[in-house]
């Protein structure tokens, strides 16, 4: 039996015939998206499947040709301006796609991986479900709903140590992406969350 966030590496369909499908990570900052990322990537490459990996321009916290975990694991990716970029970069002979910070992209990166997993690639995507507002991602939001495998990850809370589901910003910017780690943000749960104004 396939368990919800706990993918196969091989899907097949009703006729036996290789089945394309996204499975995405979500969460608050620092809950382990792209750690767990990572983790299955590896995994995948380990199990010899050709793997790609895709982010955006705007996260260049640690690296421009890496995506890093929070925890400095780390593997090479091609950031990119746009969503559509990925699909004239994908090779023939790959099998599994990876795209980290999936909410910097626009709303063609839903398009994007639906195209991918019809031609029967594993997608994997990771992202913050809610912005600073505590409001949902319309992107993240959406993939979600179209996901086969949908994993939820939760931080703990910096003020009170209890569960965390939502981003809280500690600078004083309005912008609504606004890229940074622990210098600008901190995992709050759901009591100790303060909504901006």
């Amino acid at each position: 039996m396939i368990q919800p966030g706990n993918p196969p590496s091989v899907m097949t369909g009703i006729v036996g015939r290789p089945c394309g499908w996204i499975e995405i990570i979500v969460g608050s900052m620092f809950s382990g998206k792209t750690q767990e990322l990572i983790r299955r990537l590896r995994l995948a490459a380990i199990a010899k499947q050709k793997v790609q990996v895709f982010s955006s321009v705007l996260d260049d916290r640690y690296a421009k040709d890496h995506i890093v975990s929070h925890d400095k694991n780390k593997t090479p990716c091609l950031a990119l301006k746009k969503a559509e970029q990925i699909l004239k970069l994908v090779k023939p002979d790959t099998q599994v796609i990876g795209i980290d910070e999936v909410q910097f992209f626009d709303d063609k990166i839903i398009a994007v991986c639906e195209a991918l997993a019809d031609k029967g690639l594993r997608v994997i995507v990771a992202g913050l479900d809610q912005d600073f507002r505590g409001e949902p991602f319309s992107v993240t939001a959406q993939l979600m709903a179209l996901s086969e495998f949908v994993t939820k990850n939760l931080a703990i809370c910096s003020v009170c140590g209890n569960f965390a589901n939502r981003t809280q910003r500690t600078s004083v910017s309005k912008k609504l992406i606004e890229v940074g780690a622990l210098d600008k943000y901190e995992a709050r749960c759901r009591k100790c969350f303060s909504r901006p104004r």
